[in-house]
């Protein structure tokens, strides 16, 4: 992993994990520069990734400030329910797939026609961490946030609410229930080898198979959740 990379995706798991709050300055180019071993361009380059994603903003001579919209990728487990619009709001499992069915696939061609260079590597983090997660439910987490990921690759506000919405809605017991009792070891490796080839398909922006393997992902999930 070269210095470059490292510093992209450990920036944005320290974005999105809630290690900084909004309103946090971030470290001057000069001292990320100097923790890395990358150069002040570099690291120019990478935050004026994160300014384009909303996930910082910068001001002229006071620096690098973290956004509210840095925390839309906290994983479940580690966000403020008691603080959430949506506390108390439910759905069922199978209203749930329901609609991952229909929503998941339709924005496929939005993500492919839209995605960033930073879009892939974010997927790639994803499915890197859910690999090597040590428990059910940090594999849930990660499993969630690779499709929040797709989904905010679609570069569309409307579209990244909605996602983030059915992510909270895997948060809920009944679901979280459901993936512990059906996720063998053999099924999460399925997952995973699923995870990617779709993540293939979208970086090598082949909407046909991208969508193919999207729908055959979702079936798989839904028969071992629910048994159809």
């Amino acid at each position: 992993m070269n210095s470059t990379y490292l510093f992209r995706v450990t920036l944005l798991e320290q974005l999105h994990s809630g290690q900084w709050q909004a309103g946090d300055r971030l470290p001057t180019e000069r001292e990320f520069g100097e923790q890395y071993q990358i150069s002040r361009s570099t690291v120019r380059k990478v935050l004026a990734e994160m300014k384009a994603q909303g996930w910082i903003a910068q001001t002229v001579g006071s620096g690098t400030y973290v956004t509210d919209k840095a925390l839309v990728a906290v994983p479940h487990n580690k966000a403020s329910t008691g603080s959430s619009p949506n506390a108390g709001w439910h759905t069922s499992p199978a209203e749930l797939m329901e609609a991952r069915m229909a929503l998941e696939p339709a924005i496929i061609e939005m993500v492919i026609g839209n995605a960033t260079t930073a879009d892939f590597e974010q997927m790639a983090h994803c499915c890197t961490r859910a690999e090597a997660a040590t428990s059910v439910e940090e594999f849930e987490d990660w499993d969630g946030m690779f499709h929040e990921v797709i989904a905010r690759a679609a570069h569309n506000g409307f579209v990244a609410r909605l996602f983030k919405l059915m992510n909270q809605a895997r948060a809920q017991g009944e679901w979280g229930m459901l993936k512990k009792r059906s996720l063998t070891p053999e099924r999460r490796l399925a997952y995973q080898s699923e995870h990617r080839a779709l993540l293939q398909a979208i970086t090598a922006r082949d909407p046909v198979q991208a969508k193919a393997l999207a729908v055959e992902h979702l079936v798989h999930v839904r028969r071992n959740l629910l048994n159809y």
